[in-house]
């Protein structure tokens, strides 16, 4: 993250939300918190938080499964009706109270101050097992260096000569594709099951140790160094996506690919699943209630235009994602037609889009070893990206709690990034054993289809309907002198937690235990998950009985007093010419 100190806060025309000539005050030094050097670098670290790796392998698949481009209007209608809503509340939590996660909302509604701390242990449990993608990146992206690519063929040592396919093996089940096999034999060493871990992947676990070393290198000098990074890794993966499309639509069976892609069944849209999907993949792809996006906003300037970015954001991502199912699918099109086979024998969701699939689609290509390359390096710009803005979550909330003690004790602070990077690298090492995918795949399941739901509804009720939307517009027009408009503040009431309650509702009813292909847990895996999944959660009952507790009087005297905001409104070191026109 590009931030630095300021001794004072100059507010030009452009960073006061766009309002023209106002008579706002500096705020005093003493009152200051770090800020990023420019807006830009604010949407840049944004929009590379927001795009990651679902936006190339879960977005495609689901809108091919979903109806085609059928599932275009629920998508589209769900960013706007919770995406842009729920991006554009937490921006406003953030830049306000200039707080991390578990202070603003301790501020915000003392009752829920749980709500914080939960969405700051999910982004490090999540932060543990996503940069395990960054070392397969970095582990395909090495072997993509020679003359020939090693998934390509079924002639190499950790191949099961009699059931291995070079190419897809269609509907004949007992084969496996060369690119399967190298996925499970070679970078994984798959074992049978979570019962047998079988020691460490040692070159997974070097290439787990270079991701967190990109990574503290790149957070650790705050303006000296991320500032840098941030406009080459949110920027460069869109130069891979276009030369990958301008290079794909040109192939054989493309164009078959493409409309298997966008061909719309009308008919899916009277599906409640596709709905469902719809609304999970906006949810998750923005990151609502991971905390990042709070944490980021609360390096903004106090006046600056945080609903440009808001847009900008929502915009980018979800463009991007679009972008990315051109690609792959003009991809796959192209490995149906060398193999003669339909597209849905080959599309597949997960990791295994990007790790399988496409390796496999690589391997066939004109100047396969540059493309491969160049796609294998886009993934690890992608990731890195995501990556820095939930490290930053867990050490925005270090600074916030235990800030002077922890400088007097480290006496610098990049001291505590490299204690967090090292944390976070020593609890994923579980994801590089030999038995590392199950335990990868548990952890997935188990944080987003359960805790991150939860903290989301959570959230929403806490901000919009206890501290109430009435204060969320008055925190945005004492920033930029503006009120949000009547559909926002109907969203913030009700579409928002009617949207949640509903995705939270619909995850309960068709939970299904965790599994990997056809391999399904035992149940001890199951408990563990859901001590995972609690890990987060139960902060929030312990915040609130810990609230009431501390409070004097009777129940209800201690019920209401958790529930009023410490938050003061009317006294903020900021003050400017308000308007009356609404964003």
């Amino acid at each position: 993250m590009d931030v630095r100190a300021e001794t004072s806060v100059p507010l030009s025309e452009e960073d006061d939300c766009d309002l023209g000539s106002s008579d706002t005050k500096a705020v005093p030094a003493e009152a200051q918190r770090a800020t990023w050097s420019g807006q830009l670098d604010f949407i840049l670290a944004s929009v590379g938080y927001a795009v990651g790796l679902g936006n190339v392998w879960r977005f495609p698949y689901l809108c091919y499964s979903s109806g085609g481009g059928a599932f275009m209007v629920p998508y589209l209608t769900m960013v706007i009706l919770c995406g842009i809503p729920l991006l554009f509340m937490e921006f406003i939590i953030g830049q306000y109270t200039r707080l991390g996660p578990v202070h603003a909302f301790a501020k915000i509604c003392p009752l829920f101050k749980g709500v914080g701390l939960g969405t700051v242990i999910i982004s490090v449990v999540f932060t543990t097992y996503y940069n395990v993608l960054m070392s397969w990146a970095l582990y395909y992206l090495f072997n993509s260096i020679g003359a020939t690519l090693p998934w390509a063929s079924c002639n190499n040592t950790w191949n099961v000569i009699e059931n291995c396919s070079s190419g897809f093996p269609g509907n004949a089940t007992h084969l496996q594709s060369s690119s399967q096999q190298y996925f499970d034999h070679k970078l994984l060493e798959k074992t049978s099951g979570i019962e047998e871990a079988e020691g460490i992947r040692w070159e997974l676990f070097g290439c787990l140790l270079l991701a967190w070393v990109i990574i503290y290198l790149c957070i650790f000098k705050g303006v000296k160094s991320t500032g840098k990074v941030v406009y080459f890794t949110a920027v460069f993966p869109y130069f891979i996506l276009f030369a990958l499309l301008i290079n794909n639509v040109q192939l054989p069976g493309a164009k078959e690919g493409i409309l298997y892609f966008v061909t719309p069944v009308w008919s899916k849209l009277f599906e409640v699943k596709i709905w469902f999907n719809a609304a999970a993949q906006v949810f998750n792809s923005l990151g609502i209630a991971f905390g990042s996006m709070i944490s980021m906003a609360s390096y903004n300037k106090f006046n600056d235009n945080i609903f440009r970015a808001v847009l900008m954001v929502s915009v980018i991502n979800s463009f991007t994602s679009i972008l990315a199912g051109f690609v792959i699918f003009s991809a796959v099109g192209y490995m149906a037609h060398i193999h003669n086979l339909p597209v849905d024998n080959i599309a597949t969701d997960g990791p295994g889009l990007v790790f399988v699939v496409y390796p496999e689609v690589l391997s066939t290509m004109p100047a396969f070893q540059l493309w491969a390359l160049l796609f294998f390096f886009m993934l690890l710009c992608l990731g890195l990206d995501s990556q820095f803005a939930n490290v930053e979550v867990g050490i925005t909330f270090l600074k916030d709690e235990f800030g002077p003690r922890i400088l007097q004790f480290l006496k610098r602070e990049e001291l505590l990034v490299l204690i967090v990077c090292i944390a976070c690298f020593l609890l994923g090492i579980p994801h590089v054993t030999k038995g590392g995918i199950y335990v990868f795949q548990l952890v997935d399941h188990c944080i987003a289809v359960v805790s991150l739901v939860v903290l989301a509804f959570l959230e929403v009720l806490a901000v919009c309907w206890i501290f109430g939307v009435s204060r969320l517009s008055l925190m945005l027009r004492r920033m930029c002198g503006r009120t949000p408009s009547i559909f926002f503040r109907l969203c913030w009431l009700v579409i928002c937690p009617v949207l949640i309650l509903f995705i939270l509702i619909f995850s309960i009813v068709n939970y299904t235990p965790p599994h990997y292909g056809t391999y399904s847990y035992p149940l001890w895996a199951e408990v563990v998950g859901w001590g995972i999944s609690l890990v987060s959660i139960v902060w929030i009952p312990l915040g609130a009985i810990q609230e009431i507790c501390n409070n004097k009087g009777p129940l209800l005297q201690r019920l209401k007093k958790a529930v009023t905001p410490t938050l003061d409104l009317d006294d903020n070191p900021v003050s400017g010419k308000l308007s009356t026109s609404a964003v």
